[in-house]
């Protein structure tokens, strides 16, 4: 059998991409299906300290711009995957370096032409049906996300994208005014974040300083539980879910976290792509840019009847199940990738 090449990130290799039972909430299904795919294909797909680059047929490259370039000489057949956005890795989008791949993956609507750069999304394992059971529903409003922020060397005219910082005006919002309302979840929230020159970023791996410098500075978020082993059960008890990704406006930046909440049967309060509603119906979340302020929005959720609520969650389960949703679902992902490398789209 022939040699394919998945390169990964250092803590993915030992072929565990391929393992779903070693990740959470089952984020590493597309590859696990990809890697059938390619064997039905007369290929063995496995990461690079397997099957190493120089004796592989097909190399893809996946998730990022691999750090060395210009590739090895001998790769005759390589492919990378894009699926970080310009905002967290703006080297993704230096075009001078697309020339050495034969074909690109990418969601960015801005690139996508079918010819050198192929569509494809964050894709998932989907549900058939989802959480419909109000009694279930313990809490109004969730925000399940690590406490990050920008680069500081971000390129201004990205940081005007950052929605980091609004995830936290949500937060404080909420805090202040309904945080009997609100719950927040994920990791960091109970740490100082440093941020800046790397000097000073070190500062968050000191033991015990990023708490205490919370603390002194009295930056604590009352809102917080804790972190999570599993969002979909945490979701399932609440509503709605305030669902942002980590940058807005960017046409086809469409990630997990819209789905995190509808196959949990929580209705997302989303702000992301600009063009979201071109793939996702619109009768499915609460669009935040449709509200002029977090009062409006929250009037809005707390007087939400429940045949409007379950109406929503209706809408959810039939999209999930359409041929509209495809795209974003393992079996397109590999769908995609497949006709691209073995049937004739070369």
């Amino acid at each position: 059998m022939k040699k394919a090449c998945l390169v990964v990130s250092d803590y993915l290799v030992g072929n565990k991409i391929f393992d779903s039972s070693i990740h959470r909430d089952n984020f590493v299904d597309r590859f696990v299906q990809l890697k059938k795919a390619f064997f039905e294909n007369g290929y063995e797909l496995s990461t690079q300290d397997i099957n190493s680059i120089k004796d592989s047929e097909i190399v893809v490259y996946a998730s990022n711009m691999p750090k060395i370039l210009p590739l090895p000489e001998h790769i005759r057949k390589s492919y990378l995957i894009l699926s970080e956005s310009a905002f967290i890795c703006p080297d993704n989008y230096d075009v001078s370096k697309h020339a050495y791949f034969n074909k690109i993956f990418t969601w960015s609507d801005e690139f996508v032409d079918g010819i050198k750069y192929i569509k494809l999304n964050y894709a998932h394992a989907f549900p058939t049906s989802i959480e419909k059971d109000l009694s279930r529903k313990k809490g109004l409003c969730v925000l399940i996300a690590g406490n990050k922020k920008p680069k500081a060397t971000l390129d201004p005219a990205l940081l005007s994208l950052d929605l980091y910082s609004e995830r936290e005006i949500a937060i404080r919002w909420f805090e202040q005014n309904h945080l009997q309302d609100f719950h927040l979840y994920g990791v960091g929230w109970d740490k100082y974040r440093f941020t800046g020159p790397k000097l000073v970023r070190a500062m968050n791996r000191i033991p015990m300083l990023p708490q205490l410098t919370q603390r002194i500075l009295g930056r604590s978020y009352p809102s917080y539980k804790g972190t999570v082993e599993h969002k979909k059960p945490v979701m399932e008890q609440y509503k709605f879910s305030i669902c942002y990704e980590n940058a807005k406006d960017i046409p086809g930046y469409i990630t997990e976290k819209i789905f995190d909440s509808f196959f949990a049967g929580c209705v997302p309060v989303y702000w992301g792509a600009n063009n979201v509603t071109d793939f996702i119906p619109r009768n499915t979340f609460i669009d935040k840019r449709n509200f002029s302020s977090y009062e409006d929005l929250f009037i809005y959720l707390k007087n939400m009847s429940d045949d409007e609520y379950l109406s929503y969650l209706q809408n959810i389960e039939n999209y999930l199940n359409s041929e509209q949703s495809l795209p974003f679902r393992s079996e397109g992902f590999v769908k995609t990738v497949i006709q691209t490398l073995f049937l004739g789209r070369e």
